[in-house]
């Protein structure tokens, strides 16, 4: 969340424990949502709630308390999917807006007018659409009602994400209920009745092949066509990604809808993990890719800088290191204000963790911290810790440190 707000979100949608897409997430506390909210607030950004599982009664049941305490929390919309939870939201939630997840799969202007009676002020477009239909269902829809449509991110293979196949799979794990194991992403093949030992390849590679596997979303470079059709707002989709893709993306799209070229951001979209890029359904059909689960991906993430001084021709920087690396590599600074850009980074020093000593008074023991000197080195090898550098030229506090593949 620190990093889509830093680098240029409006909004940031989150799950809680309960009822929210992703289930395996380390998702936020429901106690802790208050001060989540109150933090995105004092900048100006909204939090928007995921709420859109497929509710089974027992959902139900649970859910008025569930809204009031996202209504306390003081958060701006509800994701919601379900037309029941939308009745419960409308009565435990009144002040919170809703906002119709793509998995209620709106496709037209009735179901959106259906939805408004509801109390929905925003429809997220079901995944399908093409441009020109969310163009003429926009025209259509009543007044006041929101459009939003995804930009980026993955795709699912069943439509807006209601498949069974994790269901039977994956033992269980539900993809409709935020449990998804991802199983379109595995290898299949085709087996003959009478012949059960003979498998039979679809356009197999060396690696097999990988029917079901959708190819990721990316509509950086036609984000005037987006606003053309209508759409009020575009949503990045996220599933189990760091915060160095979240930053990454956010900052991407950020710019280019501020008037940057989108050429060399279409570079930045490479830098972070994703499966091939496609622009999904809205200029034709979407494309599956023979590529397997395995995600590419051109940078890792080296470096958050803490602080920067100016130290005589040189720049000192303070940052927590996030992955293992030496000053031999190549490196790029990844900011808010603007695009990436080069760095050279040279007198590496570790400040080591408080360490934990133990000395013996009498019979009892008595621990003592104390703070370890900070030492040259030739390598960033302690992710988590603290490091000093130098590097030719400014960074910001926040800025993002990566290294070349």
């Amino acid at each position: 969340m620190e990093y889509a707000i830093r680098f240029g979100a409006d909004a940031v949608y989150l799950g809680v424990e309960r009822f929210g897409m992703r289930a395996r997430a380390t998702n936020f506390a429901l106690a802790d949502l208050p001060d989540v909210v109150a933090s995105a607030h004092a900048r100006n950004v909204k939090v928007h709630l995921a709420c859109n599982v497929v509710m089974h009664q027992q959902d139900i049941d649970q859910l008025p308390e569930f809204l009031e305490q996202a209504a306390a929390a003081k958060v701006d919309a509800l994701i919601i999917g379900d037309m029941g939870a939308a009745v419960l939201a409308r009565k435990h939630a009144p002040d919170v807006q809703i906002h119709v997840s793509t998995q209620a799969s709106v496709s037209n202007a009735e179901a959106a007018a259906a939805w408004q009676a509801l109390g929905a002020t925003r429809i997220v477009a079901a995944r399908e659409m093409s441009l020109a239909e969310i163009a003429d269902m926009k025209r259509r829809m009543p007044a006041g009602m929101e459009l939003e449509a995804f930009a980026h991110g993955a795709m699912c293979m069943a439509y807006s994400g209601r498949c069974l196949i994790s269901d039977f799979l994956a033992k269980g794990r539900s993809g409709v209920r935020g449990n998804c194991a991802q199983s379109c992403r595995w290898q299949y093949a085709l087996v003959e009745k009478w012949d059960p030992d003979t498998y039979h390849p679809i356009e197999e590679d060396g690696r097999g092949t990988y029917i079901l596997n959708a190819e990721d979303l990316c509509m950086l470079a036609h984000l005037d066509d987006l606003a053309a059709a209508g759409v009020d707002s575009i949503k990045i989709e996220g599933r189990n990604k760091k915060a160095y893709y979240v930053a990454c993306v956010v900052n991407a799209y950020r710019q280019v809808m501020d008037g940057a070229d989108p050429e060399p951001f279409l570079r930045e979209l490479d830098m972070v993990s994703h499966r091939p890029y496609s622009t999904g359904f809205y200029y034709g059909p979407a494309h599956q890719t023979s590529e397997a689960l395995v995600y590419v991906r051109k940078s890792d993430w080296a470096a958050e800088v803490l602080s920067c001084e100016r130290d005589a021709d040189a720049y000192r920087i303070e940052f927590r290191c996030r992955s293992r690396f030496a000053l031999d590599r190549a490196f790029e600074v990844v900011s808010a204000a603007g695009p990436p850009y080069p760095v050279h980074m040279g007198n590496l020093v570790h400040i080591p963790a408080s360490r934990l000593e133990t000395k013996a008074f009498g019979p009892t023991a008595e621990r003592l911290y104390r703070e370890a000197e900070p030492y040259p080195v030739d390598e960033a090898e302690h992710p988590g810790e603290r490091y000093y550098a130098t590097v030719d030229v400014p960074v910001r506090k926040g800025d993002i440190i990566r290294m070349l593949r």
